[in-house]
């Protein structure tokens, strides 16, 4: 089974791994089966915010459209949270899957692909099956095996910074806001339904102590709707 590195674009001092075929294939076509990599979702979330500040940042500076555009963020969108498989690594859409997905057109989406490929932002294996027609051996495309690529890849990027936080008690410093439970007390206090102050409990799941008021809670307003009924 092939490694899905084979599809990645050769690297500054390292040698593109060698591969052979029986007839002549399209070029950056595979028969291979394809070895999906892992995908760390959260990972996936940060690059595409990442690309998303990217694109603003030339937007600010007067480059209309920003970097890529706003079609290219749609497809990227769509690939990371439609059709990128977080357990198995699969990612292959059609370009009609994704056009249904973003709303836009076919070409329009071919293109995105090829901006955000230039880009760095994302690579792609073409698929083929190989099969026999009147006596003629023929390759078909079957789909394209995407991969999302870490921006440390990515082609030209520049982003500013994030800005230092401001120091606490200062303006534009957040207080803190009260805990789950005094935020319960004061709904009550405002005269809040039972429901809306379970609501406040349950905000928090690293409040154990909320938690288990929660609970109760649950319990008994589970037990009030089975009497009434």
């Amino acid at each position: 089974m092939r490694s899905f590195a084979y599809a990645l674009p050769p690297l500054p001092g390292f040698d593109s791994p060698k591969s052979y075929a029986t007839w002549p294939v399209w070029s950056g076509s595979t028969t291979a089966e394809i070895k999906w990599p892992k995908v760390i979702k959260e990972a996936v979330i940060e690059w595409y915010h990442k690309a998303r500040r990217w694109n603003a940042a030339k937007e600010i500076a007067g480059r209309y459209g920003g970097t890529f555009g706003s079609s290219c963020l749609r497809v990227l969108e769509s690939l990371a949270f439609d059709f990128q498989n977080y357990k198995s690594g699969q990612l292959d859409p059609s370009y009609e899957d994704i056009a249904a997905k973003t709303g836009l057109g076919r070409s329009t989406v071919a293109a995105a692909l090829a901006r955000l490929r230039q880009f760095g932002i994302i690579h792609w294996q073409q698929r083929s099956n190989h099969h026999w027609n009147d006596g003629r051996f023929e390759l078909k495309q079957i789909t394209n095996a995407y991969m999302l690529i870490p921006p440390s890849q990515w082609r030209g990027i520049e982003l500013p910074p994030d800005p230092e936080p401001p120091d606490p008690g200062t303006w534009g410093d957040h207080p803190p806001l009260p805990s789950v439970i005094e935020q319960a007390i004061t709904e009550k206090a405002e005269g809040g339904s039972f429901a809306a102050q379970l609501a406040r409990l349950e905000d928090d799941p690293n409040d154990e102590h909320a938690a288990v008021l929660a609970r109760i809670g649950r319990h008994i307003e589970a037990k009030e709707k089975a009497r009434d009924i």
